[in-house]
Parts: structure tokens; C-alpha cells; sequence
């Protein structure tokens, strides 16, 4: 018993340690960067809170079901039986791209570059970490890809947007390499302690609420919000901001999701600031038992629609296996939606850059993975 107790203590105290000093946890929300926490509209108790209620907690069952199945299901189809054969990325394209056209590259999940009005965005950039959790030999790990981008092989970035500080949206590794090669960062409130924990100047950080707007150089950015959560540890649930993007330019306007379950908000989106020219749509992860914070397929196409979307692109799928299902199964009941309602469904390869002013490739590719 002595040895059993033991052991717990040296867990517990092991633990402990880890969650005070692991850098890719991120830093503590104290003084004036606090103070604004507390005043903003949706937060209470030392939290924030959704505009509707969201329910967070399994029942017993779902978590029975949800362990039997990462313990004893097939996961033959989770993963790409073979790498992905992303296209090789082409700075240069960006570089001579004019400030009239919209370019787009998709680099797996929910990070994507974006350049518009001459402009250099990157999106929830996961590109240095190799899995999308707190421990760097546990956790969900990055599907085979032929080639994973670089940091070094990108361009000169005007801009990281932030949707959310989870793992698979904030990646720690990726922050550190791009702190001195981007001269801001944009973000829910809170999330600027973790930014300033890695190194990042606050003269580089913006931290913006639900509805807020900020200009960079004409082009408008405003933060919505999203129906989810947020948190890096066991303990800080909630406690940073969440949200959407809405991206406007002078001809094109963008929709970046974020994550979020199904919710009345995304009209309240599309009738402040649609219509959209391209929406960026949560698709994947999805699971009866936290249907409330992450969409199904059929409700990403009607979030699409929502916000008044025209293009329609799905994110946070082609990366990482996060959920119950096979990896594909989120795109291929997205694309049966949308031929069903309409929808012009953009499904770029991984890596290939397109510009949205020469009309775009309705390619399904993934179709020929097993």
C-alpha cells in the first residue's frame, strides 16, 4: 500500500510540475490584459461563456463508447493508408500574386495562407508541431504527408489570425519559429498571455472581443463569435475568448469558422457582414457526444449558407484524426450537402495555391485514397 500510494504521489507531483513549466502551456491572464477579460460582454464567474447554452460534459455512456472505441474499434480507415500527395508549395506564386486577386493554399486542418489586397494572412498555423496535444509523444500526430511546408518556405507574413488556443488551432512550435518573422498577431482576449509566455513582443499582439474590428493597412478583420471553448490545460477551460473571422477587402470578402457547433449566430454573421465570396467551414470531428461544439457535415453546409456564403471551403479535416469517424467521411457527406443544395464546394490539394480570380479547380481528390 505504501508503494501504491507512493507511486500516486510521484504521478501527481510529476504532473504538477508539468503543468507550471511546460512552455507549450502557455501564461497565466494577470494584470491589464485581466482587467479586459472581465469587462467583456460574455464573461462571468472568471469565465467566458457561449451565447447560447452549450453543453460540455459525456454522460457516462458516451465516454463507455468513446474509449471502447479507441481501444478495441478497426481504425484502418482513421488514417491515408499512403501519404497525401500535397503539391509543392510556390512562394513566388504569392509574391507576384497583385493586390486584386485573392490567393489561397490549404497546408491540412484549419491552417490556411490567404493573401488579399496585397495582403500576407496566415490562419491557425500548425506547421512545426507534429501532433495536436500538450505532450510531444502522445496525442493525435499528423497524417503522412509527401511534403510538410516549412516555416522557412513561406512568405513574408503580414499577419497570424488565432481562432481559438487549442491544440490543433495554437501550436506552440509553429509560434516560436514565426514570433520574429511577423510584425503582428491577431487573436481572442486572453489569448495574448500565452503569445507573451513564448516571447512574442505586446506590441505585436491584438486582442480583439466578439464584434470588435481592426484595420491593417484598408483590409478589415473582425472577430465573431463561434458556439465553443477553450483551454491548454486540465484546469483553464473557458478561460481564454473564441471565435470566427470575418475578413474584408476592398472586392472579396472571407469567412474563416474557427471551430464551432451549429448555432443561430452564424446569421447574425452573414446579415453584419455577408455576403461572403469564400467561407472557410469547419468539417470534421464531429461526434453525437459533443454535437453542440463542433458541426456535422450537413450543418457545416447550412452554416455556409447561414453566413451567406457563394465558395465553399471545409477545414480541421486532412490532417489529424481527432474524432470517431474515418477521415474522409466528413468531406464525402459534405460534398453529398452540397450537390444537394447547391453549393460550390472548393476542396484544394494540400500545398496547391489557387487564385480565386481564375475561377477554382472542383477537384475531389481525396476520393482516390483509400
Amino acid at each position: 500500500m505504501l508503494s501504491i500510494l507512493f507511486l500516486i504521489l510521484l504521478v501527481f507531483g510529476a504532473l504538477t510540475i508539468f503543468f507550471k513549466t511546460a512552455p507549450q502551456i502557455g501564461g497565466k491572464i494577470t494584470g491589464e490584459r485581466l482587467n479586459r477579460v472581465q469587462k467583456a460582454a460574455n464573461y462571468s464567474e472568471g469565465v467566458f461563456f457561449n451565447t447560447i447554452e452549450t453543453k460540455m460534459d459525456m454522460s457516462f455512456k458516451d465516454m463507455r463508447q468513446t474509449l471502447a472505441h479507441y481501444l478495441f474499434a478497426d481504425k484502418s480507415d482513421k488514417s491515408p493508408k499512403k501519404p497525401i500527395a500535397t503539391v509543392p508549395f510556390s512562394a513566388d506564386l504569392f509574391d507576384e500574386t497583385n493586390d486584386s486577386t485573392v490567393a489561397v493554399t490549404w497546408f491540412g486542418h484549419s491552417t490556411i495562407l490567404i493573401k488579399i489586397d496585397g495582403l500576407t494572412l496566415l490562419m491557425d498555423p500548425i506547421l512545426t508541431g507534429k501532433r495536436a496535444s500538450m505532450f510531444s509523444f502522445m496525442g493525435p500526430s499528423r497524417f503522412r504527408y509527401r511534403e510538410h511546408i516549412k516555416i522557412e518556405q513561406l512568405p513574408k507574413i503580414d499577419a497570424v489570425i488565432i481562432s481559438h488556443d487549442h491544440y490543433d488551432h495554437l501550436d506552440y512550435p509553429t509560434i516560436v519559429k514565426l514570433r520574429d518573422k511577423v510584425d503582428r498577431f491577431y487573436m481572442p482576449l486572453g489569448i495574448g498571455a500565452h503569445f507573451e509566455k513564448w516571447g512574442v513582443s505586446a506590441e505585436s499582439i491584438f486582442e480583439l472581443e466578439w464584434w470588435d474590428e481592426i484595420e491593417l493597412n484598408g483590409l478589415k478583420l473582425a472577430l465573431t463569435p463561434t458556439r465553443h471553448f477553450s483551454g491548454r490545460a486540465l484546469t483553464d477551460r473557458f478561460k481564454t475568448l473564441w471565435g470566427s473571422w470575418a475578413v474584408i477587402g476592398k472586392n472579396k470578402k472571407l469567412y474563416f469558422s474557427g471551430d464551432s457547433g451549429y448555432f443561430p449566430g452564424f446569421k447574425d454573421i452573414g446579415e453584419k457582414y455577408g455576403p461572403f465570396d469564400l467561407t472557410f467551414m469547419e468539417c470534421g470531428a464531429y461526434n453525437e457526444a459533443w454535437s453542440e461544439i463542433h458541426m456535422f457535415p450537413e450543418q457545416t453546409a447550412q452554416a455556409h449558407l447561414d453566413v451567406k456564403g457563394k465558395l465553399l471551403m471545409p477545414i480541421h479535416w486532412g490532417k489529424f484524426d481527432l474524432a470517431l469517424h474515418p477521415w474522409k467521411e466528413s468531406v464525402n457527406r459534405l460534398a453529398k450537402k452540397a450537390e444537394e443544395e447547391q453549393i460550390s464546394l472548393f476542396t484544394p490539394e494540400v500545398g496547391k495555391t489557387i487564385l480565386l480570380n481564375d475561377g477554382v479547380d472542383l477537384d475531389r481528390w481525396w476520393r482516390s485514397y483509400e
